[in-house]
């Protein structure tokens, strides 16, 4: 199946001010792409691109006195097929992880292993190692929590989500890694998109979203405790500890996002030849 994604993003500044955006496509899904992945602004201004110590790839950007819209528009092919969870997935012991890996383990600025160990332990202790246990976690987690965007806060903890017991995406995420990991499952945050793909429609605004994945078996796999079952088209941006390594946007001074739309949507090869691509390589 092809899915076309992307973004206009404005922000506004009385002064220059230095920005990292952390908007492009990951690397790992590069080579699905049917159409260039370009961030383009509306102003000629200098994008640079690296990648941070996680593999994601920023754009570094200094967004203008009176402001800035940065858009992507691209198409990728995705398999159509739900989140393969690896139903028979075990967990490996921290003696077995390989190096890079073991990071995923530690708590993290908003992943407080320390204040939800005891928790986790008398919660998930008894079940069953690997995906059964990382199920279990999602489970709580999504049954804990109530969703609305009223509830954001950007200060947000795992801890405080679980007291809380109310937030946004990112807090479902937070929340399930900082378990993860209490329990010896690396698990990392992760951002990008995910459409209305293989169920209903949804009648909010489209946004970016968050979920997380564990190493099992020698792999990562995706898991969301914000919508628990496995979802479609699911387009990762960026990976890290928490959402303190992910953030879309950092700006090193006052800037105001101003504007904010996001799409994801399934495409037929005809839909394209009657709309063709807003930004050309």
């Amino acid at each position: 199946m092809l899915i076309r994604a992307g973004y206009d993003l404005s922000f506004g500044a009385d002064t220059a001010t230095p920005m990292i955006a952390m908007l492009n496509l990951h690397p790992s899904r590069l080579a699905d792409l049917r159409t260039p992945h370009k961030v383009v602004a509306d102003r000629p201004v200098a994008l640079e691109e690296y990648s941070d110590s996680f593999g994601n790839v920023c754009t570094r950007v200094m967004v203008p006195a009176g402001g800035v819209t940065l858009s992507c528009d691209f198409i990728i092919e995705d398999c159509g097929e739900p989140d393969g969870q690896a139903p028979a997935a075990g967990q490996l012991s921290p003696a077995e992880l390989p190096p890079e890996v073991l990071g995923y383990l530690l708590g993290s600025r908003y992943c407080d292993t320390d204040r939800l160990s005891d928790l986790a332990w008398y919660l998930f202790g008894g079940v069953e190692p690997g995906r059964q246990r990382v199920m279990a976690i999602v489970d709580y987690v999504h049954d804990r929590l109530r969703y609305g965007y009223e509830h954001a806060r950007p200060t947000r903890t795992a801890w405080e989500a679980n007291d809380e017991r109310v937030g946004v995406c990112r807090d479902f995420a937070h929340l399930a890694v900082a378990l993860c990991r209490c329990m010896n499952i690396p698990a990392r945050y992760c951002s990008g998109y995910l459409g209305d793909i293989g169920i209903p429609p949804v009648d909010v605004a489209m946004d970016f979203h968050a979920w997380f994945e564990v190493y099992l078996d020698g792999a990562w796999h995706s898991f969301d405790a914000r919508h628990r079952v496995p979802r479609i088209g699911r387009i990762l941006m960026a990976c890290g500890r928490d959402a303190a390594d992910t953030a879309l946007t950092t700006a090193f001074g006052p800037v105001r996002l101003t504007r904010f739309e996001v799409h994801t949507d399934e495409v037929t090869d005809a839909a394209l030849r009657r709309e063709p691509m807003r930004y050309a390589a």
